[in-house]
């Protein structure tokens, strides 16, 4: 018997892999791979050379996320494809004020 999570894993790959890759095919599996809590704690856009930049309610879901990049990253490729996210970069608070004032 196939585990229901791969079935849905699979199906969402072969959905995804026909779309062009754009913010809301990034969202999308950014929810799916984290969770309802985790997404809505964050915000997530993927920039030039693969780095997914984030910014976090607070350091307490920041952390949580650069604790699990790794695995984050992982399951965020299978779905958007090979290597299209390399790394996730925390944006940080200046950062984050400076881009709210626009």
């Amino acid at each position: 018997m196939i585990a229901a999570r791969h079935c849905v894993t699979t199906a969402l790959q072969t959905l995804l892999e026909t779309q062009p890759l754009s913010s809301s095919k990034v969202s999308f599996a950014w929810s799916v791979t984290v969770g309802p809590k985790i997404d809505q704690a964050t915000s997530v856009a993927l920039q030039s050379e693969g780095i997914l930049s984030l910014r976090a309610e607070n350091r307490h879901w920041a952390q949580e996320v650069l604790r699990s990049s790794t695995l984050i990253i992982s399951r965020l490729n299978r779905l958007l494809g090979a290597n299209v996210v390399k790394r996730i970069e925390l944006l940080d608070r200046e950062t984050r004020e400076r881009d709210s004032r626009r």
